[in-house]
């Protein structure tokens, strides 16, 4: 290219001076502002025609929006009861008196001088007798070994143990069943999964609606028996049942150190405010 012409043409001119201009390469480089400006006003157009359609397709009120609340049910803090068995009082026992001649030590002296009860008795009367310190009419003795009479005090009695049932579902615990990671955890998975616009898009007027929902926690943690306690309306209660169905299984309730199945109740609350 001459020097007098560099100055008065541009940077793809000298790039290609002495080319092919007609292959291609040129034509390309020299339209490409073009049809970046064309591409750009292109899709400009496109997403204003979809922003305006869902405009006058949804006639909504879009001021208005809406907000979950989770709130956990409040469970008294209180122990079953345990009812205490008194044992029955042990019979008591009739002790017979068994028949006993009174023990006399052998002493030599006077058969006048000794009275009847000193009298050394003789061996036939002694086959049925049992030897004492006393005389005592009672039943003859036939082997049988008098019970053992044993000063009264006070013993422990053991209550009897409480077995409870394996298939009980309680409704109160000492460690209630609980989302996998806690209540923050737990927020966030309704917040992910919620569809927190359904009351809007049933067209529910702005205020709170809240869901009471229970189901069944089982000793290993598996979920069943979902469902709604009320109704406040607008697919509120069912949107609520569906995704707790969905979720994963929670950590099991636990009394007297062991898992156990129970029924939990959740408040679920949806708020639609205006701006």
């Amino acid at each position: 290219m001459e020097k007098d012409k560099i100055l008065q043409s541009d940077i793809l001119d000298i790039l290609f001076d002495g080319r092919n201009k007609g292959y291609g390469a040129y034509q390309l480089r020299k339209s490409y502002n073009k049809r970046v400006t064309t591409a750009l006003i292109g899709t400009l157009i496109i997403c204003a025609s979809i922003v305006l359609t869902n405009v006058f397709a949804n006639p909504t009120d879009k001021n208005e929006k809406t907000e979950i609340f989770v709130q956990d049910m409040e469970l008294q803090d209180m122990q079953q009861e345990v009812k205490k068995v008194e044992p029955p009082p042990p019979p008591q026992q009739e002790i017979q008196k068994i028949e006993t001649i009174q023990f006399t030590a052998p002493l030599v002296s006077k058969d006048q001088e000794v009275n009847d009860d000193e009298q050394i008795k003789e061996v036939e009367f002694l086959e049925d007798t049992k030897i004492g310190l006393v005389n005592q009419d009672g039943i003859k003795d036939e082997g049988i070994v008098a019970p053992i009479i044993e000063s009264k005090g006070t013993g422990i009695v053991e209550a009897p143990k409480v077995v409870e049932a394996i298939d009980e579902v309680f409704t109160v615990v000492q460690i209630a069943a609980e989302f996998p990671g806690g209540l923050a955890a737990w927020q966030k998975y309704l917040e992910r999964n919620l569809n927190r616009d359904l009351p809007v898009d049933q067209g529910a007027p702005s205020g709170k609606y809240t869901v009471t929902v229970s189901f069944i926690v089982d000793k290993t943690g598996n979920i069943s028996d979902v469902k709604a306690e009320n109704n406040p309306g607008f697919g509120t209660a069912e949107e609520a049942v569906r995704v707790i169905k969905k979720g994963p299984n929670w950590k099991p309730a636990i009394q007297n150190g062991k898992n156990v199945i129970y029924r939990h109740k959740q408040n679920i609350t949806f708020l639609v405010a205006e701006n």
